[in-house]
This record gives C-alpha cells, sequence and structure tokens, in this order.
C-alpha cells in the first residue's frame, strides 16, 4: 500500500515522526486482512527498517515516532518507560464540564466479554492517571486536551465516558448522540515531546487537530 495520506513530520538517521491518520492500525493486526498498518507501509515505501516505538489506536491520528535502528528504539523505548516523553491529545467530547480543568485517577482493565472495550475496576484495574482542560466550551459539546500520564489502551476514551463526557464519534464507548455528533473518533495526538535517541536534544512536535 503506498503512504499515501502519511505526513512525515520529522525525519532523520535515528527516527522518523509521522502523522498517523484515522482508521490505520499501528502495527499489523492477527488476521491476514489486518496486515495493512502504518508500520507496514513505511516499511515497504523507502523506511524498511522502521520500527514501531509506541501505537495509537486504529480510529486515533496524529504524532507517533518510529525507530530507524535498534539503539534508537531500544532508547525510545525506555522514554516511554520511563515517562520522559511528553504527550498530549485534542478531542471532542460530549457535553461541558463543569470545571475548566481536573483529573481523573480510575483504574482500567480489559473486559473480555464485551471485547475489545475496557472498563474501569477499582479491585483488579491498573492504575491509570489523566489530566484534562477545556480549550473552548461548544454548547453541545467542548474541546479538551488530555494528557495521559500513564498509557493504559484506550485510557482516554474511558476516563472521559467515565466523568459522563464521551469522545464524539466513539464507536465503542459513546451514547447515540455523542456517536451521532461526528462521522470519526475525534481524538487526535497534537503534541509529542522526547530526547533524540542519539544526541539527547530535546525534540518537540505538534500537529493541530483536522477536526
Amino acid at each position: 500500500m503506498p503512504l499515501s495520506n502519511i505526513e512525515i513530520v520529522h525525519r532523520d538517521d535515528a527516527l522518523l515522526v509521522v502523522n498517523k491518520p484515522t482508521l490505520l492500525l499501528s502495527v499489523p493486526g492477527r488476521a491476514e486482512d489486518n496486515r495493512d498498518c502504518l508500520v507496514t507501509r513505511l516499511q515497504e515505501n523507502g523506511y524498511p527498517e522502521a520500527r514501531i516505538v509506541h501505537r495509537l489506536d486504529w480510529e486515533t491520528s496524529g504524532l507517533i515516532v518510529l525507530a530507524r535502528d535498534a539503539d534508537s528504539h531500544r532508547e525510545l523505548s525506555r522514554q516511554f518507560h520511563d515517562r520522559e516523553t511528553e504527550k498530549a491529545y485534542t478531542a471532542l467530547c460530549w457535553g461541558e464540564p463543569e470545571a475548566d480543568s481536573g483529573r481523573i485517577e480510575l483504574p482500567l482493565r480489559y473486559d473480555p466479554p464485551t471485547k475489545p472495550r475496557h472498563v474501569v475496576d477499582q479491585q483488579q484495574g491498573r492504575h491509570a492517571l489523566t489530566f484534562w482542560r477545556v480549550l473552548e466550551r461548544c454548547g453541545r459539546f467542548s474541546r479538551i486536551e488530555l494528557t495521559p500520564i500513564t498509557g493504559r489502551s484506550h485510557q482516554l476514551r474511558v476516563h472521559m465516558l467515565a466523568i459522563g463526557h464521551p469522545l464524539l464519534g466513539d464507536r465503542l464507548y459513546a451514547h447515540g448522540e455523542a456517536l451521532a455528533a461526528a462521522e470519526r473518533l475525534c481524538l487526535h495526538a497534537s503534541l509529542l515531546v522526547l530526547g533524540h535517541p542519539r544526541s539527547g536534544e530535546r525534540l518537540r512536535f505538534e500537529s493541530p487537530a483536522p477536526f
């Protein structure tokens, strides 16, 4: 498959930073018909050495970094593991939160009966922390910035649902009105800050949300 709408934001000998479009997997799925994904397209179009460092959900768009050699992959992976990177997402949520900002600290776990959904579980869930702030109030919905401190699957989507403000267009978690309010999941990785794996220079990348 061609790179088509995959924008390369930054490229050097150690890493790639790209804008992943919505409705594209970060890595191949288990089924043969799910082989098409971000890393495969890059490997087949000039970057055979590209290695995934972190992931974005299939429906989430935005900034993602890939390593171009083993040492860079090791160092970037360490930065994510040790929470030395900074990430922020822009989203549209249903309704208007009462406060202008806040934190959500609710443990999450995978829920096999409703797969691939995740749920809040105070007993068996893994620690998860998200900070949020309102960027714009639009009546029926709000534009917000989400900053995950932990990196649990579906964390931002489940946390916003838990406080009564599901993300627009979320086919897994949004109720009828919130689902119908947008044609896609309104969640975009808009900020990524990390240390260059070779020089240590602090790199900052920003991408405006397409919604």
